[in-house]
């Protein structure tokens, strides 16, 4: 069954409806398109039925063939809640009264939490020349400065404009998920960055007779996405003895444990992070073992 015979069902047509609501709502690109083609499939599966032929049985039958097709528990788990959030759509809008697919349970995912480097691995990483792979190294440092030094996402950091700058008070206006906005201020070595790479982004814009409201550009003096900002941190962590697994978000993550290692507040590593639930910020924030026994040795007095 193609896409459009999707939407002549009602289940179709419920997602075409979700869909375009999302789009209202400002959601994220990639929101979309994940959301479009979980629903996609589940629309499919579901066929000519209407909502009241559709309980916790049927779900959990449109998962087994997902599985049957190949996918992993963790685009399982992606589907489900994509099918989660259609009908908490249609519970607002009237369609249907409850939710089936609470009642389907979620795949059991590996807790796996990525290797966050070291201190002294970002000190390395940031300090010192660029290596020569950098094609634009007085920008590519002030990637890292942003992303390590403010624990910003990839998508603020693109999303920067120069005047979002507030040099004197030492901060940037970001702007987060749900256009929320917030302040993040930045240290000296943030500033010291930022002197360096402006008059170099001048002389791009220059020499292609352009103006640009965007922080980041490239060579080309275009705004720099967030794959091109994917590509340069793993291209360059990798230069410099990280592993390659490394990516933006790794550094935000960097950002809030080192700060929670070094004595920080777990509320204000929320408000700089943009968390809007602090259990979100301690999954961000998890401590190695090893670092807990540590403090717990050194501090607790029945431990001495």
């Amino acid at each position: 069954m193609t896409f459009k015979q999707n939407q002549k069902t009602v289940v179709g047509r419920a997602v075409g409806n979700f869909i375009r609501h999302l789009r209202e709502r400002n959601a994220s690109a990639h929101t979309i398109k994940a959301y479009s083609h979980d629903l996609g499939l589940f629309a499919a599966y579901a066929g000519s039925r209407d909502w009241k032929q559709i309980d916790h049985l049927v779900i959990r039958g449109f998962l087994s063939e997902l599985y049957e097709n190949g996918l992993g528990k963790t685009s399982v788990a992606r589907a489900l809640a994509s099918v989660r959030s259609l009908y908490r759509w249609l519970a607002q809008e009237g369609v249907v009264e409850q939710n089936p697919a609470k009642l389907v349970a979620t795949p059991k995912l590996p807790k796996k939490l990525p290797r966050v480097p070291t201190i002294e691995e970002m000190n390395v990483v940031i300090d010192g020349q660029m290596p020569e792979i950098a094609a634009f190294p007085e920008r590519d440092r002030l990637l890292f400065e942003l992303l390590y030094g403010c624990g910003i996402r990839n998508s603020e950091l693109t999303g920067i404009n120069l005047d979002d700058i507030r040099m004197s008070a030492e901060a940037i206006l970001i702007r987060g998920k749900g256009k929320k906005e917030r302040y993040v201020p930045f240290g000296g070595s943030v500033k010291a960055a930022l002197k360096i790479y402006l008059p170099e982004r001048q002389k791009v814009l220059a020499s292609f007779g352009k103006h640009s409201r965007a922080l980041l550009i490239n060579r080309r003096g275009g705004r720099l996405t967030t794959r091109s900002v994917g590509r340069i941190i793993k291209k360059i962590a990798v230069a410099k003895g990280l592993s390659p697994d490394v990516h933006p978000h790794t550094l935000r993550h960097a950002f809030g444990t080192h700060m929670l290692e070094e004595g920080a507040d777990l509320r204000a590593i929320q408000e700089l992070l943009g968390h809007q639930r602090l259990a979100t910020t301690q999954r961000y924030t998890q401590l190695s073992m090893k670092h807990v026994l540590q403090v717990y040795d050194q501090t607790h007095p029945r431990a001495k």
